[in-house]
């Protein structure tokens, strides 16, 4: 086939990164009311995964950041 790229699915893992951190931003503190540690620890690291998300789907599209 000539156009045998459009054929193949496309892998969402930059979607799901970028949806796994948004859940842990909104989910953190509600989890973690008393232990400021967990909730800290779980509010940055759902940063992070977002913004790794976030970075793969830029720079899969060639968006300039």
């Amino acid at each position: 086939m000539v156009h045998n790229e459009h054929n193949t699915q496309r892998k969402g893992r930059a979607f799901f990164l970028i949806f796994l951190g948004a859940i842990l931003l909104m989910i953190a503190p509600t989890q973690y009311p008393n232990s400021h540690e967990l909730g800290s620890v779980a509010l940055i690291s759902g940063l992070i995964i977002g913004g790794i998300g976030f970075y793969k789907y830029a720079k899969s599209r060639k968006v300039s950041i």
